[in-house]
């Protein structure tokens, strides 16, 4: 419980503000209470293989900054990226200021609701560029041994002796969704201009650690401290604002209450973080080895689910519910692979 007591004391002060808010409306506090619960189970199940990708990097950080990730971090990550970045989106497509768009959402939480509806496009296609990338990458690793679903992962990490295949590939299918999906005008501009923006900040922030090359050594030898440092740190919020950008949105199914998703959210966002660290202190990648390649084939669907949506609306609960298969049957295929003997005694059984 040591890794989870900051969520839960973060928890609790969440449910007090949020009492205390929905006192103020005419819903009450203990509905407010309940959808700030509701809105943080939300969140925990679809950032669960955020979660495992995270102390996957984590883990090669040292202590300075895996503590700068979860103090500063963990502040971008629940006003940053649940508050301010909506607005942000919000100012830009109302071409309104920022004050006003707070106070739209406090005051006017359907047309704020709206603005950031309207924005759906660019953000899904600037989110499921950039996880899809996150996906190629892993699965493309042409130096990668072990493979969780034998074959199809063989065959893809084979193709990634190819130079930039991964960024050939996520370009290909932006394209490909620009020409065919049935948008507006204004929306295929969007969704290729924010795609473009998904694969460049990506690549922008994934080449960091070439900054540190150790020159002495050969071009291939990297400063591990030093790019599991600044590098992994941004890497890591930015990976954490793509899996926020659908869960934002969603929440608005949910309540227009800019103020009890923000806490709801929040709560999720420590409970994820609270996560990492607990896999990271527990060797739980080490001990299930299979963990990492679940996490990025949901991370994968996600992508996928995020560029769907462009057109087609997909419940969050059935998102969630993805991820969660995704990382249970590697779950039970690590334990599988580390005690062969579980699966001979059921095939006996």
């Amino acid at each position: 419980m040591k890794a989870f007591r900051y969520s839960i004391l973060v928890t609790l002060i969440c449910l007090i503000v949020a009492f205390y808010w929905g006192n103020q409306t005419p819903a009450g506090g203990m509905a407010a209470m309940f959808l700030a619960l509701i809105l943080g189970v939300m969140e925990v199940s679809l950032s669960f293989d955020n979660a495992v990708v995270n102390a996957s990097v984590l883990k090669e950080m040292d202590a300075k900054w895996q503590q700068i990730f979860l103090t500063v971090g963990i502040l971008i990550a629940v006003f940053g990226m649940r508050l301010v970045f909506p607005i942000v989106i919000v100012a830009i497509a109302s071409g309104q200021g920022m004050i006003d768009v707070t106070l739209m959402a406090l005051q006017q939480p359907d047309q704020y609701a709206k603005y950031l509806t309207d924005s759906h496009v660019g953000i899904s296609a600037f989110g499921g560029m950039f996880l899809l990338l996150v996906f190629l990458y892993f699965m493309m690793d042409a130096n990668k041994e072990l493979h969780w679903l034998g074959a199809i992962e063989e065959r893809l990490s084979k193709l990634g002796k190819l130079d930039a295949i991964e960024v050939m590939i996520a370009l290909v299918i932006l394209f490909l969704l620009q020409a065919l999906l049935p948008l507006e005008p204004a929306a295929r501009m969007s969704l290729l201009v924010a795609g473009i923006g998904g694969v460049i900040l990506y690549v922008a922030v994934s080449s960091l650690d070439s900054l540190f090359e150790n020159e002495e050594e050969g071009a291939a030898i990297v400063n591990t401290a030093k790019r599991s440092g600044i590098a992994g740190f941004l890497y890591l919020e930015v990976l954490d604002a793509s899996f926020s950008f659908d869960g934002v949105i969603g929440a608005f199914a949910i309540t227009r209450d800019v103020v009890i998703i923000m806490l709801g959210l929040a709560i999720g966002a420590m409970f994820v973080r609270s996560l990492t660290v607990y896999l990271v202190n527990k060797g739980t990648l080490d001990e299930y080895v299979f963990l990492e390649h679940g996490a990025h084939w949901a991370i994968g669907a996600l992508a996928g689910i995020m560029l769907t949506s462009i057109v087609l609306h997909i419940p969050e609960v059935i998102t969630g519910l993805i991820g969660v298969a995704f990382i249970v049957f590697a779950l039970i295929s690590s334990m599988r692979y580390k005690h062969p003997a579980i699966e001979v005694a059921e095939s006996i059984t």
